[in-house]
């Protein structure tokens, strides 16, 4: 169906006057959505805006304090992810929630086995899953374990187990956040196919060209209401941007270098000769500087994450060197890396940063209160002092400091991030993709205060995906390539051009 069809036809599904609020949070009020068969429907807005309330609303994780959900014009309840799935919507979420020990046709039809004599039909089974991966243009190993495939592929596996029931209704949540481009553009193809055969597809992404590449209508939230709904035609994306933020904004400072202009870097805090480790990155020499950002340019497997993971004790090097201030250092536990004055963000901020139950104040004060021991116990008073400076300096949206890090936006759990390694007064933070998953102002936001940090001395490692963050922010970039390092360019000379061509083997 196309654009000009949908808005013409009748939509499949329709949320009206939603309503809902957490504990000193309005998350959503009187939001109308509309959704329509053969259309990419993407939902834009700021971390806050309310956009992952919607779809739980939708897919019955959250119930909803007001309004109404109709189903190809018929009310429809949805209290439990059960139901949601009963009715024909379906979702796949940004971490691949499947079962990586499990063969792919198994991850596909878990819960819906074919039996046969009371065992498992395995000839039907792995038939059935090469035959819905083969309408999706995918042709793999079935019987192969998820996790023996790429990200990618994992993703592909999981919209598959999403169209493996009648699903009319197919809900992406930020899928593209792991993908490489041609991964990307592998999706992208996929989706173009289950809209020509008539899917309603409903698609939440930051990335604002993957926006325009592959939707048909736009959504725009901000504060929890409804902004405005759009032809994606209609809405340029400075134009989207400022309904997103609700003002105007600076688009073309993303991605201007701003390291060059700042004052020359100071000592030498941390260098590494050979380091690595089997399996992960090979001989690897950095130094970074007190008041500099070192910035890892590489693709996706180019060895970036495992490099951060080396320098905070995550991993334990097998060979080379590491010295702190000049002075030799081995770090056999992240615990290690804390007493010489290394905090890190994890690339997986959910999984690896936050606790999600505990409170703001609680992920703030964990790391100084780990280094401090057992037995050293910060104060409730002195705990609440920190948390309520950082929470004002670093601008987080929290009603108070006791409020569960999980209720916040992704922008905001960041920041709490940032604080809670800035209350250890460290030498140097470690930034593994700090901008992942959250929105144009939120990014603006983050790169200032990395930026701000440095010129107050800190050294920084930083890493992102996104190359032109990676050129905005750093002194000097080391590139990456087959988990080795390759070259360096500083600010003066680097641009994503320059960082590409010498990860294609161009040379500076």
């Amino acid at each position: 169906m196309t654009t000009a069809t949908a808005s013409a036809a009748v939509p499949i599904l329709t949320m009206t006057g939603i309503c809902k609020s957490f504990p000193g949070v309005r998350a959503l009020h009187d939001v109308t959505f509309r959704l329509f068969a053969g259309e990419v429907h993407t939902i834009m807005g700021q971390n806050g805006a309310g956009k992952s309330t919607l779809i739980k609303v939708l897919t019955g994780v959250h119930p909803t304090d007001a309004g109404q959900i109709t189903l190809n014009g018929t009310a429809l309840t949805i209290d439990t992810p059960r139901s949601a799935e009963a009715a024909g919507i379906r979702t796949v979420y940004q971490e691949v929630n499947l079962c990586p020990n499990l063969s792919v046709a198994e991850n596909i039809y878990i819960g819906n086995l074919p039996q046969k004599n009371g065992r498992i039909d395995w000839q039907t089974l792995n038939a059935a899953a090469a035959r819905l991966l083969s309408g999706l243009a995918l042709q793999i190993d079935v019987t192969r374990p998820l996790d023996s495939y790429p990200i990618a592929i994992q993703q592909m596996v999981a919209i598959a187990r999403a169209l493996s029931t009648e699903a009319q209704i197919l809900i992406l949540d930020e899928p593209t956040s792991s993908l490489d481009e041609d991964e990307v553009q592998r999706l992208f193809n996929l989706l173009r196919q289950l809209k020509a055969r008539g899917m309603a597809i409903l698609f939440v992404t930051h990335f604002l060209a993957q926006t325009y590449a592959i939707s048909d209508r736009i959504t725009v939230l901000r504060n929890g209401e409804l902004e405005g709904e759009y032809l994606t035609g209609d809405l340029p994306q400075l134009k989207l941007i400022h309904k997103m933020v609700g003002r105007e904004i600076d688009v073309d400072s993303l991605t201007q270098p701003q390291a060059a202009q700042m004052a020359q870097p100071g000592a030498t805090f941390i260098s590494t000769h050979g380091m690595g480790h089997k399996g992960t990155v090979h001989d690897l020499d950095l130094e970074i500087h007190a008041g500099e950002v070192l910035g890892l340019g590489g693709l996706l497997g180019s060895g970036r994450t495992e490099t951060a993971r080396l320098l905070f004790g995550v991993d334990r090097c097998d060979s080379g060197a590491v010295s702190i201030n000049g002075h030799s250092a081995r770090f056999n536990s992240p615990r290690d890396a804390i007493k010489h004055g290394i905090g890190y963000c994890p690339e997986d901020r959910k999984k690896e940063g936050i606790v999600a139950e505990l409170s703001v104040r609680e992920n703030i004060i964990l790391a100084l209160q780990a280094r401090r021991g057992l037995f050293r116990f910060l104060s409730r008073k002195r705990q609440d002092a920190i948390a309520n400076e950082y929470i004002k300096a670093l601008g987080i949206k929290t009603p108070d400091a006791e409020q569960p890090i999980g209720l916040l936006s992704g922008g905001n759990q960041q920041k709490a991030l940032l604080a809670r390694w800035l209350a250890t007064e460290p030498g140097m933070l470690i930034l593994d993709e700090p901008t992942r998953g959250i929105d144009v102002a939120a990014k603006l936001e983050i790169m200032d205060q990395v930026l701000a940090l440095c010129r107050k001395g800190l050294a920084i490692l930083f890493i992102s995906s996104e190359m032109g963050e990676v050129v905005r922010v750093s002194h000097r970039i080391a590139v990456l390539r087959d988990r080795e390092k390759i070259g360096e360019l500083d600010a003066g000379q680097a641009d994503e051009r320059a960082v590409f061509h010498m990860i294609a083997g161009g040379g500076a």
